[in-house]
């Protein structure tokens, strides 16, 4: 979910100086890089299974030597919140969001859900519209 923000924020929150290329090894499910600090977030580029934004020291990776890139980021922990506030509202509204249905109504019950399309209001659903205001001030061009 972090790089997914990321990605729509277009922000990687990458450290001024923070780019390493060259060849590196995941041995063990872990990677060695002395300029990250334990719990310091990197993204990887250029692998062949770990692109993408991982925590220092959590393992995980799948071991591998490759020809790219290691991006130091310094996530600002206000990010992290936002986050976990779109991970929660995804787990709890997420498939009634993306539901093809606009409106359904059985033994006495129904709704109507907003669209941004067809809604005078001009809510939007999903969780870019409902975080939209809260992403700004991340976003880059």
């Amino acid at each position: 979910m972090l790089e997914e923000l990321m990605r729509e924020c277009r922000n990687w929150f990458k450290v001024p100086d923070g780019a390493y290329s060259g060849t590196f090894t995941i041995k063990d499910g872990s990677i060695t890089l002395p300029f990250l600090v334990d719990g310091q977030y990197f993204r990887i580029i250029g692998s062949v299974f770990n692109d993408g934004v991982h925590q220092y020291g959590a393992g995980g990776l799948t071991d591998e030597t490759f020809d790219g890139a290691v991006w130091a980021l310094a996530v600002p922990a206000a990010f992290i919140s936002l986050v976990e506030d779109v991970e929660a509202w995804r787990n709890k509204y997420e498939s009634a969001a993306n539901s093809p249905f606009q409106s359904e109504s059985f033994a006495g019950y129904s709704y109507t859900k907003s669209s941004a399309n067809g809604n005078s209001s001009g809510s939007v659903t999903g969780w870019q519209g409902m975080f939209a205001s809260q992403l700004n001030k991340w976003r880059k061009l």
